[in-house]
């Protein structure tokens, strides 16, 4: 039986304390090895995004019942693996710009942003092996697996060639969508049923959210967005605009998405209630920017 929390208590946390104690736990991790200078000596290396992988189980984990423990090392382990899936990203789009700051590379070479995110993948795993007797170690895993298999797919297969819809979405639901899935997953690995709603519910925000990252690509200022943006297109990559059926509206697919996970946890209302929650201050204000492009 799940144990719930009221929602006024899970109102009352302080999410941004939260972000901070991951903060702390990736830079503690970081410092364990030979490149702890890293931390204080590259100014994009741990400036920290919006982290909205690591807001989602600290939304909908109290109410679950799962332990902070839990929460933290969920949420770090993914952050360094998304920290690491950039590093790799930004040399192969040739990305200069990070966050506001020159992409690691640019400061360090193209080798040592490939190992270094090597290097947090492996501490990513050391970060979550500490937490749930090992338990989360195999799920994540295969979730990151199915990210560096969609990106690998991307790039050797449909790059600048002619790709189905269906092949765009399923490259974008495993691309960015697995981490928001593990993270979803990890808030409730004493709940199966739960676990499976919550773990295809990430599936789906993941894939609206990275829908609405190529538009900005698209059509955003990379002044604005403090990232290199425009490298989809020149690079032949597969984007939303490029494969969408004809006819269809792209704001109103990518809603439909956050709508379709939504109404996957209605058993669940109290869940249900802290998700919508996480929508509406954590990724809704972040899509919202990015589909205003469209909109204008």
């Amino acid at each position: 039986m799940m144990t719930t929390a009221s929602t006024a208590a899970v109102k009352m946390i302080d999410i941004n304390d939260c972000l901070r104690e991951v903060n702390d736990l990736m830079v503690s991790a970081l410092e364990e090895t030979p490149l702890s200078f890293l931390v204080n000596e590259s100014k994009g290396l741990m400036a920290q995004g919006k982290m909205l992988r690591s807001r989602l189980p600290y939304r909908i984990g109290p109410v679950i019942g799962t332990d902070n423990r839990t929460l933290l090392h969920a949420a770090a382990a993914v952050e360094m693996i998304h920290s690491a899936s950039l590093l790799h990203d930004d040399v192969i789009d040739g990305g200069l710009l990070r966050r506001g700051v020159p992409a690691f590379w640019v400061e360090r070479g193209v080798s040592g942003a490939i190992l270094l995110g090597d290097m947090l993948l492996f501490k990513a795993l050391d970060v979550i092996c500490q937490v749930e007797e090992s338990r989360l170690a195999h799920p994540l895993v295969l979730f990151t697996g199915e990210v560096c298999q969609a990106e690998a797919e991307q790039e050797l297969i449909y790059r600048g060639r002619d790709t189905k819809w269906a092949d765009y979405l399923n490259i974008a639901r495993r691309k960015t969508g697995a981490l928001f899935a593990f993270t979803a997953y990890a808030a409730a690995t004493n709940e199966p049923l739960l676990r499976e709603a919550l773990k295809e519910a990430g599936y789906k925000i993941g894939t609206a959210y990275q829908m609405a990252d190529d538009i900005l690509d698209a059509k955003g200022s990379g002044s604005a967005s403090g990232k290199t943006l425009g490298t989809d297109s020149q690079r032949q990559k597969s984007t939303v605009l490029n494969f969408m059926p004809k006819g269809t509206d792209p704001v109103a697919f990518i809603f439909g998405l956050c709508e379709d996970a939504r109404v996957g946890l209605r058993a669940w209302p109290e869940v249900q209630e802290a998700w919508d929650q996480y929508m509406e201050l954590d990724l809704m204000p972040e899509l919202n920017k990015h589909l205003k492009l469209i909109k204008e």
